[in-house]
């Protein structure tokens, strides 16, 4: 048997072998066994398996149930409550100089920094494993995207704003163009709290926080990925919108724009 047979049980190993792909199930496995969870809960597009996180969440203190029925409320530790630009880092191989703006640190040992951080992080947590469309579905311009997190919160928060991707991922095939995301909120020790950003292989890492700006992969972290494949590519990627006026007789107009960042949105 198998790591992943042996630590997901016969539901959720079940779950992960519909989506016939090798790059996914190394990469699940390679985390499986370096954050050591006490149990693993792959998600579909079910609303089944997305309520379940959410009544994880609340069940585990992580979000407190609100007056108003079917919402609730989630706090972030005192320290835990921006996005952490200190700890926050591109990973790039020798030799690549990204300025003096942009944080950044040797890809080598920026991963073994993380890896060992991530080390048996999850334990007495539970691993919840993600699937999304960055884009519309079944579009020639959509991203997936795969997270691995032991928040609950974050997992609810993900399926609040973002489309499941989990049946996209079954038609996947074998390509490997689609980004990754591993984040565990661990003990929250805020001197350990590390933003791990690896544009060459399209993976990004957050430990030790919570807050939705490190931790929610398809948000900042995705935006960070998708420049860097938009430039080997030959399209952009920007904070674009798209806003419908209503005037007088029914009319509608149109207009689109973009944020880039540090524009002051």
């Amino acid at each position: 048997m198998g790591i992943l047979e042996a630590r997901l049980g016969d539901e959720n190993y079940g779950k992960l072998m519909s989506i016939e792909n090798k790059k996914l199930h190394r990469f699940i496995r390679d985390y499986v066994e370096l954050c050591n969870p006490d149990k693993v809960f792959v998600c579909t597009d079910s609303q089944e398996d997305i309520r379940y996180i959410r009544e994880e969440a609340i069940r585990t203190g992580q979000e407190i149930k609100s007056a108003i029925e079917g919402h609730s409320v989630h706090f972030d530790g005192y320290f835990d409550q921006a996005r952490d630009k200190r700890n926050t880092r591109f990973l790039v191989p020798e030799g690549v100089d990204l300025g003096p703006i942009i944080n950044s640190m040797d890809k080598d040992r920026g991963i073994e920094e993380i890896r060992g951080i991530l080390r048996n992080s999850m334990e007495d947590h539970t691993m919840y494993i993600l699937f999304f469309n960055l884009g519309p579905v079944n579009s020639e311009f959509t991203i997936l995207a795969v997270q691995i997190t032991d928040s609950s919160y974050v997992a609810h928060s993900e399926h609040l704003l973002y489309r499941s991707g989990y049946d996209a991922f079954r038609e996947l095939g074998s390509s490997e163009r689609f980004f990754r995301f591993v984040h565990s909120e661990a003990n929250l020790d805020i001197e350990k709290r590390r933003i791990y950003i690896d544009t060459g292989d399209a993976i990004t890492y957050s430990v030790n926080t919570q807050y939705g700006g490190n931790t929610i992969g398809l948000k900042k972290l995705a935006l960070r990925l998708a420049i860097n494949l938009a430039s080997e590519e030959g399209w952009l990627a920007e904070h674009m919108f798209i806003m419908g006026v209503n005037g007088i007789n029914d009319r509608v107009t149109y207009l689109a724009g973009a944020f880039p960042s540090a524009c002051g949105k």
